[in-house]
């Protein structure tokens, strides 16, 4: 058995199972699609987009919005998963009980100090709410892409610390990209 294999298969398969019943009353915000996709969308990012095979990276990617968006707590991600695991989703949690502005500060404060990993996830996850703006209603759409693009160059800026890791490079590239293609 590999490091990637437990008795009942790869890690992130259970970690796709643990997020679809974590997320399974929720939908994105085009009210159509089941909120999981989002997560596994950001998992496959990491793998396929930036070339990533960490196994740690892509269960956090899968868990990313775990803690934060379910009743789902660190030490339900750590029994699970291991401590790796629940450190990398818990750099990726915002504190939504404060206001936005120190949420944010604090949000990319405990971004900057974590591990290269959270870092590559939150690209991802930038990434993958970019590709989601084709799809947005028209109405909005406009705020929608700012706010995106904000968060995107936020999450450039911290990947910057991580260049020596090929997988950050590759995201950094891409994200830059999907911004240009968008006009962003």
């Amino acid at each position: 058995m590999n490091a990637q294999t437990s008795p009942r298969g790869p890690l992130w398969q259970k970690a796709i199972s643990f997020a679809a019943r974590a997320h399974r009353h929720q939908l994105r915000k085009d009210q159509g699609t089941p909120y999981v996709a989002h997560p596994c969308r950001v998992m496959a990012t990491v793998a396929l987009v930036f070339g990533c095979s960490d196994e740690a990276a892509l269960v956090a990617a899968v868990l990313h919005d775990t803690i934060e968006d379910t009743t789902t707590d660190f030490d339900d991600l750590q029994k699970h998963f291991g401590p790796d695991v629940a450190a990398l989703v818990a750099a990726l949690t915002k504190n939504m009980a404060r206001p936005e502005a120190a949420r944010e500060a604090e949000y990319d404060a405990a971004l900057a100090r974590a591990d290269w990993r959270a870092r590559l996830i939150k690209l991802a996850d930038v990434y993958d709410n970019l590709c989601d703006l084709e799809t947005s209603p028209e109405a909005g759409r406009e705020t929608k892409a700012r706010k995106a693009s904000d968060k995107a160059r936020r999450a450039l800026t911290l990947a910057a610390l991580d260049e020596a890791h090929e997988p950050t490079r590759r995201g950094i590239a891409e994200v830059r990209s999907l911004l240009a293609s968008l006009g962003l």
